[in-house]
Order: C-alpha cells, then structure tokens, then sequence
C-alpha cells in the first residue's frame, strides 16, 4: 500500500485498496469488452472524479471505443451534494450511433446521473448504459441506477482514486473514507 498522505489526519480509514481497485477494474472490462463485441462504444467520462478510473478502465476493455467527457458540478466545495446540477463542459460529439457508455466515479443520489441520461436520451444514441466505481445506494433520491458497478459502500464521504474534497486528495491510489471531524 502507497504512503501518499497516510499521516493525514483527514483520512479516516482505507476502504478499498490498490489492489482491490485493480482486480475489479480488471473483471469490469472484460465484463464491457464481452457485452460491446460489434459495437460502436463509446465512453463518456463525467469530470472530473472519473478520470482515474476511466484512464484504467479504458485500458482494461479490449476493443475498438472512442471517449469524450462532460464536466458536471454538483458538491460545490461541499461534502454533500447542492442538488443544482451544473455542466460545464459538454460533449464535442454527435453521439447518435454510438453505444454509449457513461463512466461515473460515484453514484451517490443519483440526481447528477438521472439529469445527464435525460439529457443524453434526447440525442439519440443507440444505447445508453452506466458504469460507476462506486455505488451508495443508501443515499439515492432518483431511480436511477447503474448497469457496471465496481464497488458498493456504505454511506461515507470519501476521497482517493480521483475523488476530491474540495478539489484535494484526488491522487490517492486507494479510497478512503474522509474525516468530517477535523
């Protein structure tokens, strides 16, 4: 296990290592690479928590995709979310023909998720499914849900692996859970 910031005291404890964020990254695109045989995928990496885990996930599937992403704002400098959905960035392409692939960090409430498949069903691609590292389904306010989980986990902040609290942390290489306390 690295030593990047284990002395922080904002770091609660480790939930999911390195390895075990490799290993299901790993089942999670041959599980893709299986389901997209002679299709036409594509990823849509929400920003900014999914980079890390697109960026390894793109490298697990084992076929021909294309990526975009949209930048989407919806915690603020919070560890809970505002509820007011902001995009940023949008996609710099027609997605219609694609089979479309959204790849999300955390599905948390579900609002920021159920906004962009409205959003993205209105352009028409030919499917529209969802892979998300983590899942709390504890906390959902919408009935959306993911098709790829890589994780379930209980209803903690948490940081590492991509995922910020305001805008640190993202470079740990495990999840942890966040010390709200300090």
């Amino acid at each position: 296990m690295s030593n990047i910031l284990k002395h922080d005291h904002n770091i609660y404890k480790i939930i999911i290592s390195e390895d075990e964020l490799k290993n299901r990254i790993q089942e999670l695109g041959r599980q893709i690479t299986r389901d997209y045989k002679d299709k036409k995928l594509l990823l849509i990496g929400v920003l900014k928590g999914c980079f890390v885990f697109m960026s390894d996930l793109i490298r697990n599937i084992d076929l021909p995709c294309e990526i975009d992403f949209m930048y989407v704002k919806s915690y603020n400098k919070s560890t809970v979310s505002s509820g007011v959905i902001n995009i940023v960035k949008d996609l710099s392409i027609d997605i219609s023909n694609y089979d479309v692939l959204i790849i999300e960090d955390i599905l948390d409430t579900g609002l920021t998720l159920e906004t962009l498949c409205k959003l993205l069903q209105t352009r028409k691609p030919n499917s529209l499914k969802i892979c998300t590292l983590l899942d709390k389904p504890s906390r959902r306010k919408s009935s959306i849900y993911a098709d790829y989980i890589g994780f379930v986990i209980e209803d903690n902040f948490v940081i590492g692996y991509g995922l910020d609290y305001a805008e640190e942390y993202r470079n740990l290489p495990y999840i942890a859970v966040y010390n709200q306390n300090t």
